[in-house]
C-alpha cells in the first residue's frame, strides 16, 4: 500500500510539473504577442494572446486546484480537498464547451458576411502558435492520462491546438487562394472537434462527482473475493467511489458465518479483507463493518436506494448483532 501511495505521490508532483513548464511556455508566449501586437500595431496578435490567456487560466486552476486539494481534512471537510480537482476539471470542460458554442456562432455569422481576412499575417501567428501548442500538448500528455484535473487542462490546450492547425490551413486557403469562406467553414469544424472530444471528459467528472463506483473496481468480483476469506458468509451494503482520480474508497458490510466468534481484537478477518481491498483493487481508505452469524445491521436495508446488492442478492433479515468496525488507510 505504501508502494502505491508513493506512486501516486509520484504523479501528482510530476503532474505540478508539467503543468508548471506548460504554463511558463504559454505565459511567456503571451506576453510575447501582446509586446509584438503593441509595437507592430496588430490587433490580430493581441486577440491571441488573449486566446492564449484562456489557456494559461485553465492551467493555473489546475495548478491551484492540485495544490490546495493536498490540504489535511478538517471537522467540516472530512474526507479533505481532493475533489477541488474534480471540480476544476468540471470548469475547464464547462467553459470549453461555452467556448465551443462561441465558436460556432461567430462561424455561422461569417457564412452570411464573409469578412477579408489577410492571410499572411494569419498565417505568421498561426504557425508559432501551433509550435507552442504542440510543445504544451506535449509536456501535459503523459499527466494527463493519470489525472482528471490534468486533462482538462490538456484538452484546453488541444482545442487551441487545433485552433492554431485552423488558422493555418485557412491562412494558407487565403493567402494562396483567396478562399476566405475557409476561415468559417474550419472553425465549425474545430468547434464541432471540442464538442465531441469534451464530452468524454465531462462524462468522467459527473460520474465521479454522482459517487459513481471507479472503473477498475468491479462490485462483484470483490464480494466474491471476501466471501472467499474464511469466516465470511456473505458482503452486503457494499460502496465504491472515487474521490479524486489516484483515491478511492470503500465500505461493506461482511456477514460472518454462523458459530463463528468474534473475540476481542482478533482482527484476522478485517486484516484479510483489507489486504484484498489494498492489494488487489487499489483502494486507499477501507470502511469494513463485521456482523456475527447470518443476521444484517437492520433489515430496512432491503428498500434503501443506497444498499447496493450484488447480482440481485437480498439483505438478510434483522436480527441480533455484534458489530466490530475498521476504518483504515495506509497500510494494512
Amino acid at each position: 500500500m505504501t508502494r502505491d501511495h508513493d506512486h501516486s505521490h509520484e504523479l501528482r508532483e510530476a503532474g505540478k510539473r508539467d503543468l508548471t513548464l506548460a504554463l511558463v511556455l504559454i505565459v511567456g508566449y503571451m506576453v510575447a504577442e501582446i509586446i509584438g501586437g503593441i509595437i507592430s500595431g496588430s490587433l490580430a496578435l493581441i486577440a491571441d494572446a488573449g486566446h492564449m490567456l484562456t489557456d494559461a487560466a485553465s492551467i493555473g486552476l489546475a495548478l491551484a486546484a492540485m495544490h490546495f486539494s493536498t490540504r489535511a481534512a478538517s471537522r467540516r471537510h472530512t474526507f479533505g480537498y481532493h475533489r477541488l480537482e474534480i471540480l476544476a476539471a468540471l470548469i475547464n470542460g464547462l467553459t470549453l464547451w461555452a467556448v465551443s458554442v462561441w465558436i460556432l456562432i461567430e462561424a455561422y455569422g461569417r457564412f452570411t458576411s464573409t469578412p477579408q481576412v489577410r492571410g499572411g499575417i494569419v498565417l505568421g501567428i498561426g504557425s508559432v502558435g501551433l509550435v507552442v501548442n504542440i510543445v504544451a500538448a506535449s509536456i501535459l500528455r503523459r499527466s494527463a492520462r493519470h489525472s482528471v484535473n490534468v486533462e482538462g487542462a490538456y484538452r484546453h490546450v488541444i482545442a487551441d491546438l487545433l485552433g492554431s492547425v485552423a488558422v493555418v490551413v485557412s491562412g494558407v486557403l487565403v493567402w494562396a487562394f483567396g478562399w476566405h469562406i475557409a476561415d468559417p467553414i474550419l472553425s465549425v469544424l474545430i468547434g464541432v472537434l471540442i464538442l465531441v472530444s469534451t464530452w468524454r471528459l465531462l462524462a468522467k467528472v459527473v460520474h465521479v462527482l454522482l459517487e459513481g463506483a471507479p472503473d477498475h473496481i468491479d462490485l462483484d468480483s470483490v464480494c466474491r473475493r471476501f466471501e472467499e476469506v474464511e469466516g465470511v458468509d456473505r458482503v452486503h451494503d457494499i460502496h465504491a467511489w472515487t474521490l479524486a482520480p489516484g483515491y478511492e474508497a470503500l465500505t461493506a458490510h461482511v456477514t460472518v458465518k454462523a458459530g463463528y466468534e468474534l473475540q476481542a481484537g482478533d482482527d484476522t478477518i478485517l486484516n484479510r479483507l483489507r489486504e484484498i481491498a489494498y492489494g488487489e483493487f487499489n483502494v486507499r481508505h477501507v470502511t469494513i463493518q463485521l456482523e456475527t452469524g447470518s443476521t444484517s445491521c437492520n433489515e430496512n436495508h432491503q428498500d434503501d436506494l443506497l444498499a447496493f446488492r450484488p447480482n440481485g442478492r437480498t439483505v438478510p433479515q434483522r436480527g441480533t448483532i455484534d458489530q466490530a468496525t475498521a476504518e483504515a488507510e495506509g497500510s494494512p
